[in-house]
């Protein structure tokens, strides 16, 4: 074969190539990618004459179901409207899926189970997907709304030994049932002041203001540079890069105070000098034990859910060197840190849990139309954030903070409460976003629960607006009715 034809093959061959690729690359390479794809309607329709499993929240309340319709068709309706609706998500034909909804699609529309789904159509018989139980308290979950009270913000609460979510209120939320209509949808999608469809809890970066002191704590006792009695000179205020930081309060400096006063009282000059000793790197490495930098691996769609970091230009970032934070204000949660309230619920929880974080979750299991269980979530560790001499002494630290510190709003008559305040600037004078992240037990137990409260636009303090949110939630789920 002479040179000019050999080209001319293998050109053939390439070109063969090519084209066998691209016919195939939608029906065989991208093939779950377009099945998942929450705005094909082809799968969409098909899922119509699926019976979808139901959603129940922990006390086994229905949360999502499916009725049929005319033209043996069903259609998905949500009988507690707006109260799980970040969490759960929605699915419709018009819309595509959103939360629980999608990331639990296979299950709910049978097709973690393709060879059983095939033998019933054979056999004539109708599709019908598995159920979903959650983890989530349809009570807690409605004292986290009432006392939200419309207030923006969100709450997070979960189970410290376990990761089960408790509580994931978003506020404003949305009734799924409204999203049939298009009119509905397309208001609330550009609602750009309210973004009611957005989960607060697991999308929106907030400055965590001092609850990010419990971080820069542990990364002070873990360095073991610093102990709970190592003392610090407080004027009011420190330096920074030539700048004067206040302490939030500026009434009256406290003088000389141990680092434990420093976190029961919130001084920030103490943090900040915390921050110019370690540097930047060391403390974002600590957070990064808690969770921060990673999208929290809880069971709703990626776009879903953010990591908490600092961001530059509104993207995750990790500096190159420590000059290129302002470590002093990063170590009391200003700077460019931003985070969610899942990530520091997680915070509270691996304080309370001995230092050890645990996966957030909110599938308790699966479970076919007969009643069978077909998988059960099993706890994971994700980490150990700190060592336990170390979180055992944090969390004698953020108890003093509900006992005589700067969050006695929080206290349970008859439970052990550690927590933290914070009251994060905004940019505008006079508008915080205020914090609250606690874990609660009884004395001499574990901690039961772990939460996090963040709202947005006030004109006072965390210890003022959102501990006495953690305080109702967190007794109702350490006292739920029927069993003081």
């Amino acid at each position: 074969m002479n040179a000019p034809i050999r080209r001319l093959y293998i050109l053939f061959l390439v070109l063969f190539g090519v084209l066998v690729y691209f016919t195939s690359k939608n029906a065989v390479f991208d093939a779950q990618a377009l099945r998942d794809n929450p705005l094909n309607r082809r799968a969409l329709l098909e899922e119509q004459r699926i019976h979808r499993g139901t959603i129940r929240a922990a006390d086994g309340t229905v949360v999502a179901r499916s009725t049929k319709q005319r033209g043996d068709v069903y259609t998905r309706h949500y009988p507690t409207n707006g109260l799980f609706a970040h969490a759960i998500g929605y699915s419709f034909t018009t819309l595509g899926r959103a939360g629980l909804e999608r990331y639990r699609n296979d299950e709910l529309t049978g097709k973690n189970n393709e060879l059983k789904s095939i033998l019933d159509q054979l056999r004539g018989k109708q599709r019908v997907g598995d159920n979903v139980r959650t983890t989530l308290d349809p009570g807690a979950q409605k004292v986290a709304f009432d006392q939200l009270a419309g207030r923006k913000g969100a709450v997070v609460a979960l189970d410290p030994r376990n990761g089960d979510v408790k509580v994931m209120a978003s506020e404003p939320t949305y009734d799924p049932n409204l999203l049939r209509s298009p009119k509905t949808y397309s208001r609330l999608a550009n609602d750009n002041a309210n973004k009611p469809l957005v989960n607060r809890a697991t999308q929106f970066g907030y400055a965590p203001g001092s609850t990010f002191k419990v971080v820069t704590t542990s990364a002070a006792l873990e360095s073991n540079r610093f102990t709970p009695d190592s003392t610090f000179y407080d004027p009011g205020y420190c330096t920074v890069y030539g700048k004067r930081v206040n302490n939030f309060d500026t009434s009256s400096p406290f003088g000389n105070v141990t680092l434990a006063q420093g976190l029961q009282h919130s001084v920030n000059s103490v943090f900040c000098n915390i921050g110019k000793a370690l540097g930047a790197k060391r403390i974002l490495d600590q957070a990064k034990k808690f969770g921060f930098y990673e999208r929290p691996p809880l069971e709703t769609p990626d776009g879903e859910r953010y990591p908490s970091g600092l961001y530059r230009n509104h993207e995750l970032w990790y500096p190159a060197r420590d000059q290129d934070v302002d470590a002093g204000r990063m170590a009391f949660g200003q700077e460019r840190m931003l985070v969610t309230p899942l990530q520091m619920a997680m915070v509270a929880a691996g304080i309370g849990n001995a230092g050890i974080v645990m996966r957030p979750w909110v599938v308790e299991k699966i479970v076919s139309p007969q009643g069978k269980t077909v998988s059960r979530t099993r706890p994971e560790r994700l980490d150990r954030a700190v060592g336990p001499v170390h979180a055992k002494q944090i969390e004698e630290m953020m108890v003093s903070v509900v006992q005589a510190g700067t969050g006695t709003a929080a206290q349970i008559s008859g439970f052990r409460i550690g927590g933290k305040t914070g009251t994060a600037e905004t940019g505008r004078p006079g508008v915080n976003t205020t914090w609250f992240i606690a874990f609660a037990g009884r004395e001499g137990q574990r901690p039961e629960v772990a939460i996090a409260v963040a709202l947005e636009n006030q004109t006072s303090t965390g210890g003022e607006t959102a501990a006495p949110i953690a305080r109702e939630v967190m007794e109702a789920i350490l006292r739920p009715p029927g069993n003081p």
